[in-house]
């Protein structure tokens, strides 16, 4: 929609070879994000993960939701490495401590 930023692209104002450009850029990056899809099945569950706790949870803020689904994401991730970032994030005092 156009209060989107989506409206329907005028193919029309470009040239014959323009558009044959444009359409083989179209199906090499179909490829391309399908190759990478097939190599990376844990997308499909993350996003399947994602999308099933947006309708459950049904949030006004949909974008505000997935930032915060984000963030708790790469909590989840970091932790792995650095066991103790859950609690310093929890704890804003002792994250002053660090940077003081």
């Amino acid at each position: 929609t156009a209060d989107r930023g989506l409206s329907k692209l005028d193919v029309g104002v470009l040239s014959t070879e323009q558009q044959e450009k444009l359409r083989q850029f179209k199906i090499k990056t179909r490829i391309d994000n399908e190759k990478y899809l097939r190599s990376h099945p844990e997308v499909e569950l993350l996003i399947g993960d994602f999308l099933r706790d947006v309708l459950l949870k049904r949030p006004v803020d949909v974008r505000e939701f997935a930032a915060g689904e984000l963030f708790a994401l790469q909590i989840r991730s970091a932790s792995f490495c650095r066991p103790h970032l859950p609690e310093l994030i929890s704890a804003p005092q002792a994250v002053v401590g660090i940077y003081s």
